[in-house]
């Protein structure tokens, strides 16, 4: 199955681009870098520094999809800018990007086992 906007949460993570749109803590809103861990309630985020964990529930992430990812055309939760386009770019954060697709999720669709959420086959709340 393709990393679509639509099949993002069946998908494994790792490696994803992801930013942190809302969280319980404000101290998290606005770290974004690379996820390269997750567990049953949180993702483990690299930015140039250093890595943060932020747990998925009361947090709202948008992840950004690239190639063909971002070509189909755009569903509810699927937007070509970012979310915080509108506020403008807080420094040290990257600008939209050609070509590519940010999708929002809320950290509570997330809250399983990564192993399992992706094996589910058929029909599924994750859809």
């Amino acid at each position: 199955m393709p990393l679509t906007p639509e099949t993002l949460t069946r998908h494994e993570l790792n490696g994803l681009h992801v930013r942190v749109a809302d969280a319980a803590n404000p101290d998290l809103v606005g770290i974004e870098g690379r996820v390269v861990a997750e567990t049953l309630g949180t993702l483990s985020v690299a930015s140039a520094d250093r890595v943060r964990q932020v747990q998925k529930q009361g947090s709202t992430f948008e992840f950004a999809l690239t190639d063909e990812a971002a070509v189909p055309a755009r569903e509810s939760g699927t937007a070509s800018e970012r979310g915080s386009e509108t506020a403008g770019v807080r420094s040290g954060q990257s600008g939209p990007r050609e070509g590519v697709a940010y999708v929002t999720v809320d950290g509570a669709r997330l809250l399983s086992r990564p192993a399992l959420r992706t094996e589910k086959a058929g029909d599924s709340q994750w859809q």
